[in-house]
């Protein structure tokens, strides 16, 4: 009775000191902790404009305007503007409404506004040309971004632009000098990833002298994406107008206007348009631009609802508000001010997306292209789930639950509107893009059962997969389930695709599990062990197998290219096994050959010519043969706990976190891929990671943080604290949660959303 007591007691005194910690960090201001600079070494996939946590609009500056395709061929140059920003780049082209943080491919930059002074120009230029077009000259020194806000001055024009944004209302100040030819430039043409015939139409209409609405229709990576605007200006503009780029084959009765100047109603395939004003010295334009998926009234509703008034600095003051309250539920003290930087970047990156998708009163666009109002849930886009399901989406099981069961939501909602009933496998802006293999929706659906952070009906969640995982022209899941593996007679990446099925294929068997049928569960689960018909056991690999069941003999396990992997080779995509480590390992040969086949990994380097066919794969994010730049491998590190090895385990992950992660303009390695890689850092800096999605087991590390609070949205408040923290005690000789130690090299999420305290004993052993 008395140790009862005793342990209650101390729980307690936990529980209080927590609650004082988070009482204590709910007065930080975390933004100042974010650096929305930190990018990639040779790929801009981060912005760093303005935007809200998950918001709709997403506010920033394009720094140069690469075109897709030259004379019909690919464009590799185009590959550094996924997200339109390089940091490298001294040239603004302007500030669009839409981006992507850290995807290897692109599209958006929808909208796009450039302030200019002068003679009106109309074509953007180049910028290895200054002042061949309205582009502007800019310094980083007056360059300032924090979560919500952007700030640069145009040299070419003296003039101050500043960004900020509700959810769905982008909010631009341009502070001008005194001049009677200042021009605000609305560019309908400009794309990220463009190419001529990109801009399907668009549509503009000036409703009075401050207020124009429209919408465009680009075909991309996104087949039919129509973004509809409503644009009010701070001050009536004197005159406008517009120019077309495209030939005009007919143009009917038009032909009566003068439909370039000063003609309320703009329409084509290629427009500029253009507002002019008398300016004084210092003053300020301020604009209010808000998107809607539905219509321009619905964009109209959305700006007036969200933002009413012209107050730029109320709504710059509620956007990082909004991103402090996020950014609060992990308060982290660390080694060092650049760690600290570090982590709460990562922690950003991870709430850029997916992306708010329906207007103020729940309308948004459909698959189907039809108008759906969401009921019960918020519609959400942007699933990049092939990058995404491995630790960003568990993330949000621990720290937004909330908002990832409304994410779910809107995948069956996609599945519902689909003419292939299937879940998403890339989801954007009412498309399906079909980038990337697998249909890992299933894994989302089934990482929030296990962890009963939804409320979906495990029978709907059930059919929505069921209804995915037999769409035999999809992919290769045809032959799949005839044969037990993807051939790799017609089917490119036939290996990673028969493996991360098998993965998609144990996740559907627990949702079956919730869902009360066993059959089912059973026959998915044997279909989850068909990894082990692309094994080979005399070459130690997995690897391409033909349709007659033999292997393929042109075979190289270190090539990154056409060996039967995607964005990745036998060396490391090879052991994607994550339901089932145990019996791969005894397959490789047990526990001793596989910790040798993982210390290879690290420590044998890869020549160029394994990688040079792959922009996915840079030598920044190369560690060996591990490569950290790209999502296949990223559960590797933590193999080793399921050794005779854990403690390199621990080793590995912090000289990750040391070498591929830091606060430098280039401090992330390969590409952010929506979140994924800073979810990682995120996970692995606190002491764990989810290396099963779809189980309640995390698998343990090393932590980096000497001490972290997580406020849990249940309420519960769960202190972690790393004893004897320092860089060279990587190692971890104890773990125990609330005064009992853990056994084994994994933790349980319920015992972790229960709150108190978690200990990790470092030491340099």
């Amino acid at each position: 009775m008395k140790n009862f007591l005793l342990t209650s007691f101390n729980y307690l005194l936990i529980q209080l000191i927590c609650t004082l910690n988070v009482v204590q960090a709910q007065n930080k201001d975390y933004t100042s902790f974010v650096n929305p600079f930190i990018g990639t070494q040779n790929m801009g996939h981060t912005y760093p404009g303005a935007t809200t946590p998950f918001g709709m609009v997403q506010l920033s500056p394009e720094t140069n305007q690469e075109a897709m395709l030259i004379d019909g061929k690919y464009n590799p140059a185009t590959y550094a503007y996924c997200a339109g920003y390089q940091y490298a780049d001294s040239t603004v082209f302007g500030f669009s409404h839409t981006h992507m943080s850290g995807t290897g491919h692109s599209d958006l930059g929808d909208f796009l506004v450039m302030p200019t002074t002068g003679p009106l120009k109309l074509n953007p230029g180049t910028a290895d040309q200054p002042q061949s077009g309205y582009h502007s000259q800019f310094s980083h020194q007056t360059e300032e971004a924090i979560p919500g806000y952007y700030a640069v001055t145009l040299d070419d024009y003296n003039i101050k632009a500043e960004l900020t944004t509700s959810d769905r209302v982008g909010y631009h100040k341009y502070t001008f000098p005194e001049s009677d030819e200042a021009h605000i430039i609305l560019d309908l043409i400009s794309n990220i990833y463009n190419y001529d015939g990109k801009t399907v139409w668009t549509f503009v209409r000036v409703e009075n002298d401050s207020t124009v609405t429209g919408y465009r229709q680009t075909n991309g990576w996104g087949k039919t994406r129509k973004v509809f605007f409503a644009m009010k200006f701070s001050k009536p503009f004197k005159s406008y107008g517009h120019k077309r780029y495209e030939e005009v084959k007919y143009n009917g009765f038009y032909r009566k206007f003068d439909q370039e100047h000063n003609f309320p109603e703009m329409a084509g395939e290629k427009i500029r348009a253009y507002f002019n004003f008398d300016t004084k010295e210092n003053e300020a334009i301020e604009i209010k631009f808000a998107l809607s998926s539905v219509s321009s009234a619905g964009a109209m509703r959305n700006l007036n609802t969200e933002v009413p008034e012209w107050n730029f600095n109320k709504v710059k003051n509620e956007a990082k508000e909004k991103w402090n309250n996020q950014l609060t539920k992990v308060d982290v003290q660390t080694l060092t001010e650049d760690q600290k930087i570090t982590f709460y970047t990562a922690l950003y990156h991870t709430m850029l997306s997916p992306v708010l998708y329906e207007d103020v009163d729940g309308q948004y666009r459909g698959l189907d292209q039809n108008i759906y109002t969401s009921d019960g849930f918020t519609n959400y886009t942007l699933f990049s789930l092939w990058d995404t399901y491995r630790a960003l989406h568990p993330l949000f099981n621990v720290l937004h639950p909330t908002r990832n069961n409304d994410m779910i939501k809107s995948m069956l909602a996609h599945q519902e509107q689909s003419v292939h009933n299937m879940l998403p496998i890339w989801s954007h802006y009412a498309n399906e893009n079909w980038c990337m293999i697998g249909y890992h929706a299933v894994s989302v659906i089934a990482d929030a059962m296990v962890k009963e952070t939804t409320d979906v009906p495990p029978e709907k969640a059930l059919n929505a997969a069921l209804s995915t995982a037999t769409v035999s022209y999809f992919d290769g899941i045809g032959e799949y389930i005839e044969n037990g593996y993807v051939p790799a007679d017609n089917n490119s990446a036939s290996v990673s695709k028969t493996l991360e099925y098998a993965y998609d294929d144990f996740c559907i068997s627990e949702i079956a599990k919730y869902a009360g049928k066993e059959g089912i569960s059973s026959q998915f689960y044997y279909r989850s062990e068909s990894f082990k018909n692309v094994f080979d056991s005399v070459s130690n690999y997995m690897r391409p197998k033909m349709l007659n069941g033999t292997w393929r003999k042109e075979f190289d396990p270190l090539d990154t290219h056409g060996q039967g992997f995607i964005e990745g080779n036998a060396w490391n995509y090879g052991l994607y096994v994550p339901h089932s480590v145990d019996e791969m390992i005894t397959m490789m040969g047990g526990k001793e050959d596989f910790a040798t086949h993982l210390d290879k990994i690290f420590t044998t380097p890869i020549e160029d010519r394994f990688i040079e066919k792959n922009e996915d794969i840079t030598r920044d994010g190369i560690i060996g043969n591990y490569v950290h730049g790209n999502e296949p491998g990223h559960h590797i590190p933590y193999l080793y706990n399921w050794t005779n090895h854990p403690y390199k385990t621990q080793q590995r992950v912090r000289m990750i976190m040391d070498t591929m992660y830091t606060n430098e303009r280039d401090g992330l390695c390969g590409n952010d891929d929506a979140g994924q890689m800073s979810a990682w850092y995120v996970f692995s800096a606190l002491g764990f990671y989810p290396v099963l999605p779809g189980s309640a087991e995390y698998a343990l590390g090393s932590p980096l943080v000497k001490e972290a609070t997580i406020k849990f949205e249940n309420g519960n408040i769960l202190h972690i604290l790393a004893k004897k923290q320092s860089e060279k005690n990587v190692y971890v000789k104890r773990v125990i949660l609330n005064g009992v130690e853990i056994k084994g090299p994994t933790i349980n999420h319920f015992d972790l959303m229960k709150g108190g305290e978690l200990v990790f004993e470092m030491s340099k052993r």
